[in-house]
Formats: structure tokens, sequence, C-alpha cells
């Protein structure tokens, strides 16, 4: 399997990027009425999902990585109860709201896959890989400047 050397070249990054995008589109075509806590939330919680995947990633251990793609399901988690309430509310409809909760539970499915390959794996990241530099060649470069 190939190294991934950016969060963007991840699926479930680009995935949680089209849910991001079809949320915002849900938005700017006023389907949530005027309640501009519940378009926070659910602008904030969609957005959060590829934002901690994409730190978590950059933080450049496999830890760190893990740490952040579980708030990140967490966060798959809130926006699937949020979903709820804007159909109770009649802000969407049956088959958005089924829609957006299939593509969220796959989002979720892949994050959890996701944390089960790293938990697996031997490779701890890219900060853990880098070698300390030769304390002998820092200190020539340092007095030779």
């Amino acid at each position: 399997m190939p190294t991934i050397k950016r969060f963007e070249d991840l699926d479930v990054w680009k995935e949680s990027r089209l849910l991001n995008k079809i949320i915002g589109c849900l938005i700017q075509e006023k389907k949530f009425e005027h309640n501009f806590r519940l378009i926070n939330q659910i602008e904030g919680s969609s957005g959060s999902i590829m934002d901690n995947i994409a730190e978590g990633f950059e933080r450049g251990t496999r830890g760190e990585f893990i740490q952040f793609l579980g708030y990140s399901k967490g966060s798959c988690g809130e926006l699937r109860s949020q979903l709820y309430r804007a159909l109770d509310r009649n802000y969407i409809i049956q088959k958005q709201f089924d829609d957006l909760l299939k593509l969220v539970s796959r989002i979720s499915a892949m994050i959890h896959s996701l944390i089960r390959y790293l938990q697996k794996t031997k490779i701890n990241g890219l900060r853990k890989n880098i070698p300390e530099p030769n304390k002998q060649n820092l200190k020539s470069k340092t007095q030779s400047t």
C-alpha cells in the first residue's frame, strides 16, 4: 500500500469535503429558515469532520492522527443528530435527510476503518520518522555561518 503524503489524497477527506459542500448549498438555499443557531451548529460539525482529518494527518504522528480521527467521528454523530432536527422542523425533506444520513454514515465507517488500520500498523507517522540531526554536523554548520 502506498504511503499517503497529503491529507487531500485521503478518500475519507474527499468524501467529507463533498458532505460539507452539500451542507453549504442547503444553507445557501435558505433551507434552514432563519434558525441561525442550527445553521451555525450544522456548518460547524460538517466542517469539523474534514478539518479534524486534515489536522490529525498534519500533526505527523499516528497517535495524534487517531485522536483527531476520533474527534472527526464524533462530529459525524453530532451532524447526524442535527440532521434529525432539520428533518423534524421541515427544513429538509425526507429524501435529502436519507441521502445525507447515508453519506455521513459512510464517512463515519471510513473513519472507523482508518482508525482500526492505524491501530494495527507499525507506521509511526512522518514526525516520528524524521532522523535526529547529527549534533556534530549541526555544530559545524552553526560555526561556519
